[in-house]
């Protein structure tokens, strides 16, 4: 399937609050969705001046890979602080580091995000202390100072 530059730019951009941080506001074109995949989420987003992408977090099934398209930020990956602008990328491996993105400058951070789309996944979020099991559509959040390891 094909979209041509002009077919982007007339998609809909959904907004989107990340729903354990409300500082997280992208503005979502899903590129994936208009051309019919199901196994990537291929996205434009498009985030303002003094927001974040999402919550600090990491998977421990998916992979995520970022490209910047125009704007600045800052990427923070684990503990460093990236400055990042068009041209960037930001790969994301399993059981990697925890990131985000916050848009510093005075214009929209605009970035082109693919991640796998598995039916279950485990997400990370170490600022919150939380964990996120998602499991064929069913979303459970959980403290992680409650879970208790099984020894086999």
């Amino acid at each position: 399937m094909y979209l041509a530059a002009q077919d982007i730019e007339a998609l809909e951009g959904v907004r989107k609050v990340h729903f354990l941080n409300p500082k997280a506001v992208r503005i979502n074109r899903s590129l994936g969705d208009a051309v019919g995949m199901t196994q990537l989420g291929i996205h434009q987003i498009s985030v303002p001046p003094g927001h974040f992408s999402t919550e600090f977090h990491c998977h421990r099934y998916e992979e995520e890979a970022v490209y910047v398209l125009s704007g600045t930020g800052v990427a923070t990956l684990g503990d460093r602080k990236q400055p990042i602008g068009p041209g960037d990328f930001i790969g994301c491996p399993i059981n990697g580091v925890a990131h985000e993105m916050y848009n510093d400058g005075d214009e929209p951070l605009v970035c082109l995000v693919v991640g796998q789309r598995l039916a279950q996944d485990v997400s990370d979020y170490p600022r919150l202390g939380k964990r996120l099991y998602r499991n064929s559509g069913e979303w459970n959040l959980v403290d992680c100072h409650a879970i208790e390891h099984v020894q086999r």
